[in-house]
């Protein structure tokens, strides 16, 4: 029977059929060329789904766990994004941020080898991440500057993660320029520039909150920093309403590892639709790459049609997500090469210009359902 009377098997797609690499591939060229099947073909649809979230103007998120910062992924890889325009809200850790500072506060980050003596390297105080050297002098004036600037008084105030590394970034680029470091920021920095949210689901799990604990004792009554964690939860559900009321109603989210950032992220639909009862959708791409397990029932290792279960991610699941198996530092290069390559970019959505109205815009809605949520709350637990 010729190749073309065969019948398509049931489900089948495109055509497995390549042409030789012959080293003149756009990254974009060579994914479709060569990345036809297994863990390559889900990069090549990730960079599909990237590009078209992209493309068609969708609301994008996106979340990064691990010691992503320490191998300088914010500088290499997330910063070339949220230049383009790309990201338009970022969720990490609180650590990923704090080791983001040492490069711009002067500090030198270097290769080592994972098969060293740790009791050596403790001896002659070198921090080890991995395969990253660094002197524990490093941290030690890192903890320094977060501690003075963050008994600065426009700090003095309750505020949600978002405002307080907003500010964090402008001090930060203050620095980087005095320094001459301002041509290569951090991602503070440059979120602050561009006025893109940031948020932290554990605040309290890092170094920078490890310097507010120090502050509080030390200035007692006299330092009223305060994170608002429920007014935090609340803005952040109110930059996905805007977006999927008034915004480009539709959105995309890029997951980077897991853990806290992946959760809280993906918490925003659970608030509205199932305890404020507003009816919002979830997610309607969901690009994920992590080195997690799908099958020990962590949330590092949940795939899009799981989280639609809960809500999290539309029906277009299906067609519309991928799962990415593998070290995000291997995969997600790739991906940002091929948009810098596509020429693709938007200009920036500057959400935090945004943000109280956002927040007005989800209370308005949540005004409109008070009888029925306060019903809820009569009798006894």
């Amino acid at each position: 029977m010729s190749a073309r009377k065969q019948k398509q098997p049931a489900g089948g797609g495109r055509v497995l059929q390549s042409q030789p690499i012959d080293g003149r591939e756009t990254t974009p060229e060579l994914l479709q060329k060569a990345f036809l099947a297994y863990g390559g073909r889900e990069l090549r649809t990730a960079w599909e789904l990237l590009e078209r979230a992209v493309r068609e103007d969708y609301t994008i998120v996106l979340t990064m766990s691990g010691a992503m910062t320490p191998a300088d992924l914010a500088r290499s890889c997330l910063n070339p994004l949220l230049e383009r325009g790309v990201v338009d809200v970022l969720c990490t850790t609180g650590a990923n941020l704090y080791h983001d500072a040492h490069r711009s506060l002067g500090h030198i980050l270097r290769e080592g080898s994972p098969a060293v003596d740790d009791r050596v390297l403790r001896k002659e105080q070198i921090i080890r991440i991995y395969d990253i050297f660094f002197n524990e002098q490093v941290l030690l004036e890192t903890d320094q500057f977060f501690s003075r600037v963050l008994a600065a008084p426009e700090f003095q105030r309750p505020m949600t993660t978002s405002e307080c590394h907003f500010l964090l970034g402008r001090y930060l680029r203050e620095v980087e320029e005095r320094l001459g470091r301002a041509d290569n920021p951090s991602l503070l920095a440059t979120c602050h520039r561009l006025e893109v949210p940031i948020f932290c689901g554990a605040p309290q799990d890092g170094s920078i909150f490890l310097n507010v604990v120090k502050l509080a004792r030390l200035l007692g009554d006299a330092f009223r920093f305060r994170l608002d964690l429920a007014a935090d939860v609340f803005e952040y559900a109110a930059f996905q309403y805007l977006a999927k009321s008034a915004g480009s109603r539709k959105m995309a989210v890029i997951i980077l590892g897991g853990g806290v950032p992946k959760n809280y992220t993906l918490q925003g639909e659970p608030l509205m639709s199932q305890i404020l009862e507003i009816d919002v959708g979830g997610f309607d791409i969901d690009i994920q790459i992590s080195d997690a397990n799908v099958h020990t029932g962590g949330l590092s290792g949940c795939p899009a049609g799981e989280g639609h279960t809960w809500g999290k991610t539309t029906a277009e699941y299906v067609v519309n997500s991928v799962y990415c198996h593998g070290d995000v530092t291997q995969l997600f290069p790739l991906l940002v090469h091929a948009l810098a390559q596509s020429g693709l970019r938007r200009e920036p959505r500057r959400l935090m210009a945004r943000r109280e109205e956002a927040v007005a815009h989800l209370a308005a809605a949540v005004e409109e359902r008070r009888t029925g949520l306060a019903a809820g709350l009569e009798g006894r637990p």
